[in-house]
């Protein structure tokens, strides 16, 4: 039973992160999507590719794991990826 609530208790942590984690996907496609509208207006180009690598491999350097860099780079090319969509969805809609 022990071993049984501290699984429980870990998982409770795991939703706990998870909905947070959700908030913040959320606030930075937010963020993105009024960059895209800024963009607009100013006749800038939407994509930037060089700023994603910017940003994935600031992330791989401040890294501290357990997470290794392969998987930081996956997660952050998902959450840009999700972000430009929802950007141009907003922008283009």
């Amino acid at each position: 039973r022990m071993m049984t609530s501290r699984i429980d208790a870990w998982r409770l942590e795991i939703d706990a992160l998870d909905e947070q984690l959700l908030l913040l996907f959320n606030q930075r496609a937010h963020c993105a999507i009024e960059i895209g509208l800024v963009k607009r207006q100013l006749g800038v180009p939407i994509d930037v590719p060089e700023r994603e690598a910017q940003i994935i491999s600031r992330m791989v350097e401040q890294n501290e794991g357990p997470l290794d860099g392969d998987a930081v780079r996956r997660l952050f090319e998902a959450a840009i990826a999700e972000s430009r969509l929802a950007e141009s969805a907003m922008v283009e809609g």
